[in-house]
This record gives structure tokens, C-alpha cells and sequence, in this order.
């Protein structure tokens, strides 16, 4: 017998688990029920020893305390997790990641007998054992994870969202290969969003909301209560809100019948809001509103005339600068400017000086710099 008692969870200030108290036997399937951060993964967690969070509280399995147990002390007194998301090893076979679940003491003597039951169950495995496991398909995978929850021997399964990304027929094999997990003998512990299936495989369940177990039936009761019905299985009709002693159920789906004991049902915001809400008073009145406001005056049906002066004068800028343009001239890279009078040269007075000769660049100049061989002076080029 799997027995919580008191389990309470923080992650600082924030409460996730609030004295919870669940009970599974061997051969049994329970499933919890509740909403997206409800507290359902961390309550498993925490039956297996990997939650982060303080916990506080007792998990007894057959008479012996787990509290404060690492976790693969956990697993060698009988509770296997297989954690949402699968949690498998890509890039090695299957029969690689079943083996790898036989690690712990209570598993090693009887791999074989383990590795045949898982088999069993999952026929496919057998015949895709050297087959990596990334290449498989999503509901494989989730085979492959369960089969190797199963080869550490547990005395009880527990499973976090196992159908989550599946398509709804390997949905309906999932759940059909977890009711044979329970003839074998094997408790099973469930936390599904898909409360339909999962009710229809389960023995006993339980409803988790904002942290507290809020109430406990059997399967079959569940089902057919009709505030489970309404938060969780989808079921139609429609119906004004009700009031239940301090409760307002204001879900427009929920049958009048009264709700069980200590559960209660989340307000709903409404889905849509009409028009006139959002705008404070009637679209109407705001139409016929509209409609007494001046109408601008209609276009003239001739185009308004432009004074063929200043066309011209326009035409004639363009073309004047257009012309100048043209004539630009760009400035020369090199500018050659004589000088204004040649004067004597004193050594040849026939021959004239030179003009001077002004270079103008662009360009940074470039100066490089060689060592000549066999010296240490520079020489510049």
C-alpha cells in the first residue's frame, strides 16, 4: 500500500501541495484530476524524492517511511516515475534504454524475467530493439519510457501526462497497455489531462485544486458527477448559474443537481462581450449619430486651372539648371601653375628657370619601410 499523508510543497513563499493525502493499492489504478499548475507533477515528485521545493509531510510504502529517502533508495523500495515528457535517451537503441531501468539492486537479479514481461506488453519493442530511439515515433517513445520505468520491478508506476502530444489512437493503446500494467499486480498512479480515458481505465480517483485534494470517489462516480462532468469532461446543456449554501457555480454547462462535499467550482470569465460593453453605450445610437453629420461638399467636376505663366517660368529653371550642370567642370587631380614671370637662372642666364610645378593628392600618402640585408638601418621606398 502507497499511503501520503500531510504532504505539503513550497518553492519559497509560494505553496504548491497543501496537505495532501492520497492512498493507491497493489493492482489498482488512481488517477488525479486538476487543472494546469494545480500541483499534480509536484506532488508526484515528491513521492519520488526529485522535488526541488521544501516537503514536508509522510509517503509510507507497506509500513516504510520514504521521507527524506534519496531518490534511488526510492526506487529500490518499489516506486518507478516516468516523468512528463518521457525524459528517454535520443541517440541510444531501445533495448539500450530498457536495460538502463535494471540498474538498481531490486532490478538486477531479474532483468531477463522483466525484459520478457515488458515485451509482452509491448510487443513492438521487441521488434524495434536495435532501433534508435529518437527515430521512433512520439507513442514509441512513450513505450519505451514506461518499459523502462517497468525493468527497475516496481511495486508501484507512477506517470506524469503519459498521453500528452499523442494523437488520440496511440491515446487509446496508451491506456489499454495501463489497465494490463495493473493485472500484473502493479499499482498505478496517474496524473492526466485526458480525464475521460483515464477515468474510464481508473479504479479511484482524485480531484487536485489551487494545492488541496478537494475530493475522493470512485471512477465510476466521478464520472458521472456532474460538476466533473462540466470542469473536466466537456459536458453540454445549458443552465442558469446556481447557488450551492456560500458556492456560486456560475459555469453555464453545470446541471442544478447539488455539488459533493468540499468541491468546488472555479468562476469562469465569460467567453465573448458584446460590443455595446466594451463601448459604453449602444453601436446604434453611435451609427445614427454618424449618419446626422455634415457631408463634406461634393468634388468639382472640373479640374481647378493653373496659370500657364508659371508653368513656363518652372520649364525654364529646369533647363537653366540642366545647362549649368552640363558646363560644370570637375576640379583636375593634378594642377600645373607657372609661375607669373620666369626669372634668370644666375649659373645660365639664357636658360630660364623652370615653371613651379604644384601636385595636389587625394590619396593619404603611403610610406613603406624595408630592412636591408644584413644591416639594421632602414631604407624607405
Amino acid at each position: 500500500m502507497l499511503e501520503v499523508s500531510d504532504l505539503t510543497v513550497r518553492y519559497g513563499q509560494h505553496r504548491a501541495l497543501e496537505q495532501a493525502a492520497i492512498r493507491v493499492s497493489p493492482g489498482e489504478i488512481v488517477v488525479i484530476l486538476g487543472a494546469n499548475g494545480a500541483g499534480k507533477s509536484t506532488l508526484l515528485k515528491a513521492i519520488s524524492g526529485i522535488c526541488e521545493g521544501l516537503v514536508t509531510g509522510t509517503v509510507h510504502l507497506d509500513g516504510i517511511d520514504l521521507s527524506g529517502m534519496r531518490p534511488n533508495r526510492i526506487v529500490d523500495e518499489g516506486i518507478a516515475l516516468v516523468p512528463e515528457g518521457r525524459g528517454v535517451f535520443g541517440d541510444l537503441s531501445v533495448r539500450e534504454n530498457l536495460v538502463l531501468g535494471a540498474y538498481s539492486d531490486r532490478a538486477r537479479s531479474e532483468e531477463a524475467a522483466n525484459l520478457d514481461r515488458v515485451y509482452t506488453l509491448f510487443p513492438k519493442l521487441r521488434e524495434r530493439g536495435p532501433q534508435i530511439v529518437r527515430t521512433m515515433s512520439g507513442g514509441e517513445q512513450q513505450m519505451v519510457a514506461i518499459g523502462r520505468a517497468m525493468m527497475s520491478n516496481p511495486a508501484f508506476l507512477t506517470l506524469d501526462e503519459p498521453s500528452l502530444g499523442l494523437s488520440p489512437l496511440l491515446c487509446k493503446e496508451l491506456f489499454q497497455n495501463l489497465a494490463k500494467v495493473r493485472d500484473l499486480g502493479i499499482g498505478v498512479l496517474l496524473v492526466e489531462q485526458n480525464a475521460k480515458q483515464s477515468l474510464a481505465i481508473a479504479d479511484r480517483g482524485y480531484l487536485l485544486e489551487n494545492a488541496h485534494i478537494v475530493h475522493e470517489d470512485t471512477a465510476n462516480a466521478l464520472r458521472s458527477d456532474p460538476a466533473v462532468q462540466a470542469a473536466y469532461l466537456g459536458a453540454g446543456g445549458a443552465a442558469a448559474p446556481h447557488t450551492y449554501d456560500d458556492i456560486t457555480v456560475t459555469h453555464p454547462d453545470l446541471p442544478p443537481p447539488d455539488l459533493p462535499q468540499g468541491f468546488t467550482v472555479t468562476r469562469r470569465k465569460a467567453r465573448t462581450v458584446s460590443a455595446d460593453t466594451l463601448l459604453g453605450q449602444s453601436v446604434a445610437d453611435l451609427v445614427a449619430g454618424a449618419s446626422k453629420r455634415s457631408v463634406p461638399a461634393p468634388r468639382s467636376a472640373s479640374p481647378p486651372q493653373v496659370s500657364t505663366d508659371r508653368i513656363e517660368t518652372v520649364l525654364r529653371d529646369i533647363e537653366t539648371a540642366a545647362r549649368n550642370a552640363r558646363n560644370r567642370t570637375r576640379t583636375p587631380e593634378r594642377l600645373d601653375v607657372p609661375a607669373p614671370t620666369p626669372s634668370a637662372n644666375p649659373v645660365n642666364p639664357d636658360k630660364p628657370e623652370p615653371p613651379v610645378t604644384i601636385e595636389v593628392y587625394r590619396a593619404p600618402r603611403v610610406e613603406v619601410y624595408r630592412r636591408r640585408p644584413g644591416g639594421d638601418d632602414f631604407e624607405r621606398s
